[in-house]
């Protein structure tokens, strides 16, 4: 999965998140909070690489070769969350009181569909 892609469901996760502690505040209806954690399950079935693990192999040879195949998804997933918390944490700590949590995730998600765009091909050479 593109890392784009991975930044965009981890923004919805995000995004889901915040509807449900906003429902927890009685400030929303109809949000089920089951939806979370569907989301994450999800996103870990389709970011984790199925591993073929032969029959003879030792516990460290298993551990290296699930290390070796787990580590690029760990690492998406872990840049995605870091790159929406930094956005986050950024516009709080700047005290701009005009712009929600929510505005942050929307503009991140923006930026994001801009990545997946430009990895499609070429871009058009200038007028």
């Amino acid at each position: 999965m593109e890392q784009s892609e991975v930044l965009k469901r981890v923004i919805g996760i995000l995004t889901e998140a915040g509807e449900m502690q906003r429902h927890a505040e009685g400030d929303s209806e109809g949000v089920d909070p089951d939806v979370g954690g569907n989301m994450v399950t999800t996103l870990l079935n389709e970011t984790m690489p199925h591993i073929a693990i032969p029959s003879d192999a030792t516990v460290e040879e298993m551990a290296a070769l699930v290390g070796r195949e787990v580590g690029g998804a760990v690492e998406q997933l872990v840049g995605a969350f870091t790159l929406a918390f930094i956005a986050l944490a950024q516009i709080h700590d700047s005290g701009q009181e005009d712009v929600s949590s929510s505005d942050v995730l929307q503009d991140l998600a923006l930026r994001a569909e801009e990545l997946s765009a430009g990895d499609e091909g070429p871009e058009e050479p200038p007028r």
